[in-house]
């Protein structure tokens, strides 16, 4: 058998026999702890219809997900507009660096249930509440390696944009694009994992629809396996996420394929 094959399909099996047992052992001590055979029935039955709806408040986890999704990627989709020309900027003009850089740092480790409060003070609405929070936590990758991919690139290039006179723009697109998109990519794949982390503690919080809040509700009416379902389908996604952002990051790689511009 491929060896390839062995260590990416055997080898995660066997760690399943493993997980297994340890799960039931789990189960058979802590007292209403779900049984990996309860979670799988109770698996079946959801995930059988999961575009149900109900009501406004009583959907299914296809649902449930999609919510999720479309404020995980507004915040995303933000943070990238702002993000990428403030790196740029920064990488840039070391001025802009040692104003922007002090803030950055203060605000880069703050929690992002701390951003929560304040957002819906602001705004008073769940959805773009969890948008801005988003938005505020999930920039600061995208900002970083944006400025360390312009950074990174070579004083030689950078002289002979000078010698042609090259506009702003022209160094831009022309010497610094090239050698700085796998950094700013490897950004936005750091940025999308994070906002997929906040959303599920900011529904949480902020109730309405989605997966996140789904979580909280189930626990409130003691549907523990129902929370298990729930943690492999965030693991799911976010890992879905991760191979597609890694795929589009591949393909505008220009290191990888030998590209010079």
């Amino acid at each position: 058998m491929n060896s390839k094959l062995i260590e990416k399909i055997v080898l995660p099996i066997l760690l399943l026999f493993i997980f297994i047992p340890i799960w039931s052992y789990v189960a058979n001590i802590v007292e209403g702890f779900p049984t990996p055979s309860d979670t799988y029935t109770q698996a079946v039955t959801q995930l059988s219809d999961p575009f149900y709806v109900n009501s406004e408040d009583d959907k299914g986890l296809f649902w449930q997900i999609l919510s999720s999704l479309e404020r995980v990627f507004g915040g995303f989709v933000i943070a990238c507009l702002v993000g990428i020309p403030l790196g740029l900027a920064i990488g840039m003009n070391r001025k802009i660096y040692f104003i922007v850089n002090p803030y950055i740092q203060i605000f880069k480790p703050v929690s992002p249930l701390a951003w929560l409060p304040l957002a819906l003070l602001v705004f008073k609405d769940i959805n773009i509440t969890a948008i801005a929070t988003i938005f505020i936590t999930s920039i600061w990758p995208i900002i970083i390696n944006t400025a360390l991919g312009v950074n990174s690139v070579s004083n030689d290039y950078m002289n002979v944009a000078k010698v042609l006179q090259f506009t702003p723009m022209e160094r831009i697109r022309k010497i610094i694009l090239p050698v700085a998109v796998p950094y700013i990519f490897t950004g936005m794949r750091l940025s999308l994992g994070i906002a997929w982390l906040v959303i599920i503690a900011a529904e949480m919080l902020t109730g309405g629809t989605g997966i996140g809040f789904w979580i909280w509700d189930e626990y409130n009416n003691l549907n523990y396996t129902s929370i298990i379902i729930g943690i492999f389908l965030i693991g799911i996604v976010g890992f879905i996420l991760d191979i597609i952002m890694g795929m589009i990051a591949d393909r505008f790689d220009y290191t990888k394929k030998g590209v010079t511009k």
